[in-house]
């Protein structure tokens, strides 16, 4: 079921479609996440560098924030966000604070489930300002998904939040560096559930959002390699037979009508230079098998980004390192790798 690839190579293309924005600067939402992490911390040290042709918004706590500049050493101007105000560009030093309380005392490294419902509110709000266009897209620091379970609010991931707030039926996590794009069929599953997740209804719709998304950035249909499940893609059923029943009839089905997909392919040969070669995007089919290989490539600048929303989002590829918060040792390069892949999208 391999499409015509020849003549084509990896690069880097738009992943979104542009969102339709009618102020003269786009105002961005940045959420400053899990607030024992390193979420706070990138996003002053963003705000303290960060020049951009758009406004910055950043949700948190005020308090926190403005100690946590002081551990750091950074000498920031906490300024209140007016949303009635003209959208201002971002520029060094400049810190446009959407107030946002936390419900307990923040330490460092420390996490308490009692702030989950804050990390959950700094999403809400802007979700629910990209949704009603205030902003023009949202970036989102890292949270912790165990401590928001753990206050009792079931919680597998930002994609999933995302999807089910803005009532979108089909989001594709995409994890870009460089060149190199792998998007995911299933995302946070323990992997005993992955395979009975994998209908082909599921791959079908994975890979349409993923067609459309991409096909808007390269003005044609993207080549798409898929990866099979089963080590050596079930070697003809003998390691198993998802491959045979589920994802080879839908390749079959959509390269018919037009889709350009290669495989199943075994994961370990897919992303070998001879396979990349042409291709635009490697579609995964759980979590663990596509991202070790981007984040190899690229932990630290690469970019999250959610395909299929009514909006635009992207995000930083890492945890909330809750060692380094309050250090000065977090590397900030995701955060601004993410704001910069937004912002592609929204100007």
């Amino acid at each position: 079921m391999a499409a015509a690839n020849a003549g084509r190579s990896l690069r880097r293309v738009p992943t979104l479609i542009r969102s339709d924005y009618g102020r003269s600067l786009p105002r961005l939402a940045v959420t400053t996440g899990e607030p024992a992490g390193i979420g706070p911390d990138l996003c002053l040290q963003l705000a303290a560098r960060a020049s951009y042709p758009a406004e910055l918004v950043f949700l948190g706590d005020p308090d926190l924030l403005s100690q946590r500049a002081k551990q750091l050493g950074l000498s920031l101007n906490f300024q209140g966000f007016d949303p009635q105000a003209t959208p201002v560009a971002q520029v060094p030093g400049c810190f446009n604070l959407l107030s946002v309380a936390v419900d307990q005392p923040v330490c460092c490294g420390q996490l308490n489930p009692a702030n989950a419902g804050y990390v959950l509110q700094l999403l809400d709000l802007a979700i629910d300002g990209c949704l009603s266009g205030a902003y023009a897209g949202m970036v989102t620091a890292p949270v912790q998904k165990s401590v928001i379970n753990g206050a009792g609010i079931p919680f597998s991931g930002h994609t999933e939040y995302l999807a089910a707030r803005s009532a979108t039926e089909q989001v594709v996590m995409m994890l870009v560096a460089g060149a190199l794009r792998v998007a995911l069929v299933t995302t946070h599953l323990p992997l005993r559930q992955v395979a009975d997740a994998i209908t082909p209804e599921l791959l079908e719709r994975v890979i349409r959002v993923l067609d459309a998304s991409l096909t808007a950035g390269l003005g044609r249909a993207p080549a798409i390699l898929v990866c099979g499940l089963n080590p050596h893609a079930g070697e003809s059923g003998y390691l198993g037979r998802e491959e045979i029943k589920v994802i080879e009839p839908v390749i079959r089905t959509l390269a018919a009508s037009g889709f350009d997909l290669t495989g199943p392919l075994p994961a370990d040969t897919a992303f070998t230079p001879a396979q990349l070669e042409g291709t635009d995007v490697v579609l995964a089919m759980y979590h663990d098998q596509g991202l070790p290989v981007l984040k190899a490539q690229g932990f630290g600048g690469a970019v999250n980004v959610t395909l299929g929303l009514p909006f635009v989002r992207t995000s930083v590829d890492h945890g909330t390192a809750l060692d380094l918060a309050g250090s000065g040792r977090a590397d900030p390069g995701s955060l601004v790798a993410a704001v910069e892949t937004a912002l592609e999208f929204i100007t």
